[in-house]
């Protein structure tokens, strides 16, 4: 089982660029590790750190006015290679919620595999978001899964959010897929018996 998600109001972390790849999310030299643990450390580890390892204080990961379980990502988020690794580490992190105008198809699906909620938005709406947060990074968001509305609380503008039904059982009711299965195990063996 994993936390669930229902309704979520938090301060947001802003990063308005446009196709942020999986390589920058978790760089290729990170991912010989098979377990989760420890990929929110290396989470956009190139952007976070010089080459010598010293924190890069332009970074929004770096800057303290900057915090939450939102991250808002430009358009086309999580383009390139298919690693699960970048996922991961945005949920290692502490990220829940991942809001853009468009996701790459495999992340998406990477990030509700792995209990991260990946909202989208239009592009009007997410530039508003921007705008806000960059105006008071105090600026917080709802995200109400079971209704499927991401709301801007310093605006109160609304927008509805589209997600596959499954995906959003299972992310309501902190699910994976075997959980999934588990959970259903009466009506599987019951399906089962009664084809016998």
């Amino acid at each position: 089982m994993r936390e669930k998600i229902s309704i979520i109001t938090s301060t947001c972390v802003p990063i308005p660029l446009e196709n942020i790849d999986t390589d920058q999310i978790i760089p290729a030299r990170f991912l010989k590790a098979t377990t989760r643990e420890g990929f929110g450390d290396n989470l956009f580890r190139d952007w976070r750190y010089d080459k010598d390892g010293n924190p890069n204080p332009d970074f929004v990961l770096n800057q303290t006015r900057y915090s939450g379980e939102i991250l808002v990502g430009g358009k086309n988020f999580g383009s390139g290679s298919s690693r699960e690794h970048a996922a991961w580490a945005i949920a290692g992190y502490g990220f829940r919620v991942v809001v853009s105008s468009f996701f790459a198809d495999i992340f998406k699906n990477n990030a509700m595999n792995n209990g991260l909620l990946p909202v989208v938005i239009s592009s009007d709406f997410l530039s508003e978001l921007f705008a806000s947060i960059e105006a008071d990074p105090k600026t917080t968001l709802t995200v109400n899964l079971p209704q499927q509305t991401l709301t801007n609380n310093a605006t109160g503008r609304s927008e509805h959010f589209d997600i596959n039904p499954y995906k959003k059982d299972c992310l309501v009711n902190g699910l994976d897929d075997i959980d999934y299965l588990l959970a259903n195990k009466g009506k599987i063996e019951a399906y089962e018996a009664k084809r016998q």
